[in-house]
């Protein structure tokens, strides 16, 4: 099965799984260090002919670093024994603490990127970013810009073509 056909049976549990506990970004960084950031905002969808993971992730954020230095993520799908891994990886950052030694985690790379895929997940997307842009304030509602960037720390905005989907039943 290809990406496509894959990603139609994988999108609504996705989503659910995203608006209740949020979803576990996997970010490598040039040194092979890897990262955990836990994601309550994301698209999938079809752009350029590709399917496509978009993600948003603050310029603050240690993960913003990595994903500049390798252009690659993963998208980990938890399953609901992780909620407390999920709380830990959206509360603390990947610069001051080994999240997987943390919540006991395990990981190993991807098929096709370098980027952590976490055991024990139940769909995980594997992505390379082929587009980024900066949030743009003055192109946002005020009612945007205030509830979501009240401090001005905006998002860059990862288009990532997923390359792979790993799905278990």
């Amino acid at each position: 099965m290809n990406v496509m056909e894959s990603l139609g049976g994988y999108l609504k549990k996705t989503y659910d799984v995203m608006a209740d506990m949020g979803l576990l970004l996997g970010s490598v960084g040039g040194d092979g260090r890897v990262n955990l950031m836990t994601i309550g905002w994301g698209l999938i969808g079809i752009v350029w002919f590709k399917p496509i993971f978009l993600v948003a992730v603050r310029k603050t954020r240690y993960t913003h670093k990595l994903m500049e230095e390798t252009g690659v993520f993963t998208v980990n799908v938890p399953s609901e024994d992780m909620r407390r891994a999920c709380e830990v990886c959206g509360t603390l950052s990947g610069r001051d603490v080994d999240k997987f030694e943390k919540t006991g985690l395990t990981w190993r790379p991807g098929d096709h990127v370098k980027a952590p895929v976490v055991d024990g997940c139940p769909i995980v997307y594997e992505c390379r970013v082929v587009y980024k842009d900066d949030v743009e304030l003055p192109r946002l509602t005020r009612e945007i810009v205030e509830s979501a960037y009240p401090t001005g720390n905006i998002h860059t905005l990862y288009y990532g073509e997923i390359l792979k989907v790993h799905a278990s039943p």
